[in-house]
């Protein structure tokens, strides 16, 4: 397959799922607006951040792009070709793999590591059975596993090595592009760092590029490049990661950081944190998502859906009172 120099290894257009929620037979299905219009380039070798509360719909985008979940509307582009559904699709998705939040699940107890992180060849039929379990040891010694590790069943190891399982596991058929989704949220704090590094290093040496799903602030600013900031199901706010941090324009995102005490937004005389619950997403605000919890809204916001608009390199918004917010920062 050609691949022009300038086309990212993964591109995500217009993507949306909506969820029919079933309830009595003489009432239609409520619809859930799990995801709406998210759209994203992913160099090689680049990791793109997408932060949120619970409920934006990060992991629903996760799902979507590992074809987990069929979308609505949008498209997901490998190479700048589509991601569809037959058997073709089902070798390009190889290129894709995920690394899931909790390590104690997501391995089978019943089987030896062998095993587990032979499984993805097995099926896909791609080696031998001598080429597998030479694979198996190399990717051990990549997590920096020992080879005796193989014939160890999973509640042998600690969370942190569990994950390292998992990553081996995931590299495998030798993918482009792995998705973390809060990979490293049930590891105790002083496991995180080493599981972090762990995955930057085999990003250098492979040249992976990585969606990396997180709540944790400081942790995805560590690891990203690019972040997008979603809420609702929508997103809010997208920058390279150090100009997100030290400017960011959006309500929301100058809350977040506000929560994860990085920055002190909208006064110098005291933040204003984000106040209530986000509402569901079966009955969303009209207008802008985030006018109910914000503290520069005003009435056009309820009638005004933002567009994201540049506010300077490769720096986009959705916001009508960016300047206002701004303003208020520096009075």
């Amino acid at each position: 397959m050609t691949r022009a120099a300038d086309t990212p290894v993964l591109e995500v257009r217009g993507l949306g799922k909506v969820f029919e929620i079933p309830g009595p037979i003489w009432r239609r299905p409520q619809r859930l607006t799990a995801v709406d219009d998210v759209s994203f380039r992913l160099e090689r070798g680049k990791t793109l951040g997408i932060v949120g509360e619970s409920g934006s719909g990060k992991s629903t985008v996760a799902n979507l792009v590992m074809g987990l979940l069929p979308p609505t509307r949008g498209e997901i582009l490998l190479h700048g070709r589509p991601l569809g559904s037959g058997r073709r699709s089902a070798q390009e998705r190889r290129s894709l793999q995920m690394v899931f939040q909790d390590p104690y699940s997501s391995l089978n107890p019943r089987m030896k590591v062998r095993d587990i992180i032979a499984e993805p060849m097995r099926s896909a039929g791609v080696l031998s059975r001598s080429e597998v379990g030479a694979r198996v040891e190399a990717l051990l010694d990549m997590v920096h596993l020992p080879a005796r590790a193989a014939d160890r069943y999973p509640h042998e190891f600690s969370g942190g090595q569990r994950q390292r399982i998992v990553i081996a596991r995931a590299l495998a058929l030798e993918p482009e592009v792995l998705i973390c989704d809060e990979a490293v949220s049930a590891l105790d704090v002083s496991i995180q760092g080493q599981v972090l590094n762990l995955l930057r290093e085999l990003q250098e040496e492979l040249q992976l590029a990585y969606i990396f799903i997180g709540h944790g602030l400081e942790t995805v600013h560590y690891m990203s490049d690019d972040v997008l900031v979603m809420y609702l199901g929508r997103v809010v706010e997208t920058a390279p990661a150090d100009v997100l941090y030290s400017t960011p324009s959006h309500p929301y995102t100058r809350a977040l950081l506000e929560v994860a005490g990085d920055r002190t937004p909208f006064s110098s005389g005291g933040g204003v944190s984000l106040r209530g619950e986000i509402p569901s997403p079966i009955n969303p605000p009209s207008g802008c998502v985030f006018r109910t919890r914000c503290p520069i809204a005003v009435e056009e916001c309820a009638a005004t859906v933002p567009e994201l608009t540049v506010r300077g390199r490769a720096h986009l918004a959705a916001c009508i009172r960016t300047e206002t917010a701004r303003q208020l920062e520096e009075a």
